[in-house]
């Protein structure tokens, strides 16, 4: 079945008659979209006024819809809206203030002459920005639109509706100021001096949509140089949601996952710190595969194996795949009992269905696997904690935790659940409290 991926509401004005509505949902039936939520506007002894979205494959079937509609008698589109872009209208983040100011002598406290001593305080002991200064709960989100979800190099100012989109998660899901820094450079190096003289004022540095293999350079030169988080969320967000669920699959159908190979298919920045994380939380034997031998050269270095993808199918218990190829995965190539990952968007390798059909016993696709569960409650805990650093095992206590929370239902949590991502922060600090990082990390 073809994805429904365009939003558009419709509002419109109909006869108030029996059946007026059920005409409509037909029309919208027959031209193979879909009908999402209905209010209604305005009720009248004539006619009635409904507001309803419009679930299409692309603007082009929207448009054959909406003709449709039109045709009808009686029936007036009074007004059409992309859902999306009203949502972005504006931008979706803004800065606010903490404090309110109500009387002149609250200038005095917030602004001069109040806060030169604050300055001065700063000065004689740069420590105490954490706790004076917004510094100690935000997040710099930086890029270069060098690789932006499905679209490949659209360039930071096209990036921006992406970093604001995880701001907002930052601050709904974990109460963090996630601020977006967009870098307008393709060059590494440029790349990372610019985040160096930026990063003062942030506690912690998340990296996103920078292209492979810049990514890794940028990531590794940063958390040598830098004494305060970096992490880039392509690599291990994913990473970690797609181990929570790997760890739930396994426990739902009586895998051992530690005792179990795991085969990752393609080694780009998901696909690697998949593998990488899988040999940190112990499975003992880890098969990747990919077009790239520089790139499978690099996670061999870490432990992994070379196989081929006939022969990592074929000795794999659990199968990730993050390749972007639909169909790469045969029906052929299933065996009986895999437990299989195809997390590609906005097509999989393999569709579950055919998976299981084939003998899997688990399949997912790449709406399993929503980083959001990671990242704002990761920066969470080391920004309480004030951890120089995220460490492995910090992202493998979270995969933990995702897996623990997960209904019965599903492999991972919902991301809405507020209770999820606490959750997750206190998984963050339990480690960084183990491994000795608090208050290693420096302004």
């Amino acid at each position: 079945m073809r994805k429904h991926s365009i939003d558009t509401n419709v509002i419109l004005r109909m006869p108030h008659r029996p059946g007026q509505l059920a005409r409509i949902a037909k029309v919208i039936g027959d031209a193979g979209g879909l009908l999402g939520e209905i209010d209604v506007l305005h009720y009248g002894e004539e006619n009635t006024v409904r507001d309803l979205i419009l679930e299409t494959a692309d603007e082009a079937h929207t448009e054959r819809v909406l003709a449709d509609i039109r045709a009808l008698e009686g029936v007036e589109i009074l007004e059409v809206k992309d859902s999306v872009f009203e949502k972005h209208r504006g931008g979706k983040i803004k800065m606010t203030s903490r404090v309110e100011i109500k009387q002149v002598i609250d200038l005095r406290y917030v602004y001069t002459p109040g806060v030169a001593r604050v300055c001065k305080a700063i000065e004689k002991d740069p420590h105490l920005a954490w706790d004076l200064t917004a510094i100690g709960n935000t997040v710099g989100i930086f890029t270069n639109g060098t690789r932006v979800l499905g679209l490949g190099n659209i360039g930071p100012l096209a990036s921006l509706p992406v970093m604001e989109g995880k701001s907002v998660l930052y601050d709904k899901f974990a109460n963090v100021s996630a601020v977006p820094m967009l870098i307008d450079t393709s060059d590494p190096d440029e790349f990372i001096e610019t985040v160096m003289r930026l990063a003062k004022g942030f506690g912690g540095i998340h990296l996103e949509d920078i292209r492979i293999p810049d990514c890794f350079k940028i990531e590794d030169e940063l958390k040598s140089r830098l004494k305060k988080p970096v992490m880039h969320d392509d690599q291990h967000g994913t990473a970690t949601v797609a181990l929570a669920a790997i760890l739930n699959a396994c426990k739902k159908n009586g895998v051992d996952p530690k005792a179990s190979k795991l085969g990752q298919i393609g080694l780009g920045a998901a696909g690697s710190a998949i593998a990488r994380l899988a040999l940190a939380y112990g499975m003992r034997d880890v098969l990747v595969t990919d077009l790239s031998q520089e790139a499978v050269a690099a996670v061999v270095k870490d432990g992994a194996r070379y196989a081929t993808l006939e022969d990592l199918m074929r000795e794999s218990d659990i199968v990730v795949a993050t390749t972007g190829r639909p169909g790469l995965i045969r029906p052929d190539m299933v065996r009986k009992g895999h437990v299989i990952l195809s997390l590609s968007n906005p097509e999989p390798e393999i569709s579950p269905s055919e998976a299981r059909k084939a003998g899997a016993v688990f399949a997912a696709d790449g709406r399993t696997v929503n980083n959001a569960l990671a990242y704002p409650g990761i920066f969470r805990g080391v920004l309480d904690t004030r951890s120089e650093k995220i460490t492995k095992e910090m992202f493998v206590a979270v995969a933990e935790t995702l897996a623990r929370l997960a209904p019965p239902e599903d492999v991972v949590p919902n991301p809405l659940d507020l209770t999820v991502h606490a959750a997750v922060a206190e998984a963050v600090r339990d480690v960084a409290r183990k491994q000795g990082l608090v208050g290693t990390a420096e302004v």
